[in-house]
């Protein structure tokens, strides 16, 4: 006969349900808490961190392991791009794993090898990092990698895993999000393909429920110290030169900085329109003091160069403002008054310099028509505006599906 667990002080699930709501706490007393949009936020980010780590728990798979999702709309973390898929896939230094797959039309694909994960006091090392350029890619868009111990003579499909090797991160980039179409991709480990794993026992599965407790509460406090080494430190209502990006992914510059700002006063953000051929991909974002992206499906919290209107002089103008100014380029804050600021440049041909980044002026929002030199050009009606947001609608919705 089968034991009653629900009687038992030892269930399976107590770590962690002890951690949902040790993570609550956290949630509900960050510093930045001041609204009921703020606490309402916090509180959708655990549940989607929760998703999170039990999805993570199960893919944690070495030996017959496979690419999970990373991050998306419903389970973000650390400043998600909105132009990005993410994936992931656990692995082994002393192990060899065979990556296949099919090239999209999106504007990058890049492989990281890391060495750990996120931790509330530290960044995992990037022990490796490429885009596609290093792929051989058949006319048919088909590509084949290999990642293992290091070995003589092996050719140029093969990377060699550095000591420490323990995961593989793979990002899909979309400029274009009405036309760039996702690709495919798979991963084995070569020694393990059409074999099965053990049949994991309940003392198994206990484990991973306590696992996936820690690794909740350790995302949640890690995310909220994270901007703390990146942003917070920066003076507000500014954005850095662009600069490699910290964690070692060598394909992308970033510029970043955070913003406070009153419901009367916008921040207007001039930056050129790099060339696509120095930056395929040119991306912009706001993000929340939970450090995620906002809602980029329902408003335009970002925009990349391919859906941004470039004035005539070669540069994009965004209006980072709460109130509509009737622009192509208006960034919404949605009701977030202080926020996070991210600009990418991905799959670069060359370092940018400080003359391809951004600046950044304070107004007032009566003052936009006197402030933007090509003002009239930017406009749109209402309608096109909602056309705009359908766009983004449809463009994710098959995205995702893809």
């Amino acid at each position: 006969m089968a034991t009653d667990a629900t009687d038992r002080s030892d269930a399976a699930t107590r770590p962690f349900a002890d951690a949902v709501v040790e993570a609550e706490q956290i949630i509900r007393t960050a510093p930045f808490v001041r609204t009921d949009q703020d606490l309402a936020e916090g509180l959708d980010y655990l549940a989607g961190s929760i998703k999170a780590s039990l999805h993570m728990v199960g893919a944690y798979q070495h030996d017959h392991p496979y690419f999970a999702s990373s991050t998306g709309p419903y389970t973000k973390l650390g400043l998600d791009n909105p132009d990005t898929l993410y994936f992931h896939a656990y692995l082994r230094d002393d192990a060899e794993y065979v990556v296949t797959g099919r090239r999209g039309t999106t504007a990058d694909l890049s492989f990281q090898i890391m060495n750990g994960d996120y931790s509330p006091t530290q960044s995992p090392d990037s022990l490796t990092a490429f885009d596609d350029r290093r792929l051989r890619i058949e006319a048919d868009g088909s590509f084949r990698l290999r990642f293992g111990p290091p070995k003589d003579g092996e050719g140029d499909d093969y990377v060699a895993l550095a000591p420490g090797s323990a995961m593989l991160i793979v990002r899909e980039v979309f400029s274009d999000w009405e036309n760039d179409r996702r690709g495919e991709i798979r991963i084995h480990r070569a020694d393990t393909l059409g074999t099965s794993p053990e049949p994991v026992p309940s003392s198994q599965m206990a484990r991973r429920y306590a696992v996936a407790g820690r690794m909740l509460v350790s995302r949640i406090k890690t995310f909220l110290a994270f901007p703390e080494w990146h942003y917070l430190k920066l003076p507000v209502n500014t954005l850095t030169e662009p600069r490699s990006t910290p964690g070692g992914l060598s394909t992308q510059f970033s510029s970043v900085g955070h913003y406070d700002l009153s419901d009367d006063e916008v921040m207007v953000i001039t930056v050129p329109a790099t060339d696509p051929a120095v930056a395929p991909y040119m991306g912009f974002q706001l993000g929340s003091l939970w450090y995620i992206s906002l809602d980029y499906i329902n408003h335009q919290t970002s925009l990349t160069r391919d859906q941004a209107r470039v004035d005539p002089d070669g540069r994009i103008r965004y209006v980072v403002s709460e109130r509509d100014p009737g622009l192509a380029n208006w960034i919404e804050r949605t009701g977030h008054s202080r926020g996070f600021l991210q600009f990418r440049w991905q799959r670069l041909t060359r370092d940018l310099a400080p003359a391809d980044g951004p600046t950044a002026e304070i107004v007032k929002f009566d003052e936009l028509p006197r402030v933007l030199p090509h003002y009239a050009d930017q406009r749109v009606t209402p309608e096109e505006w909602k056309e705009r947001i359908a766009a983004r609608q449809v463009a994710v919705a098959r995205r995702m599906l893809g």
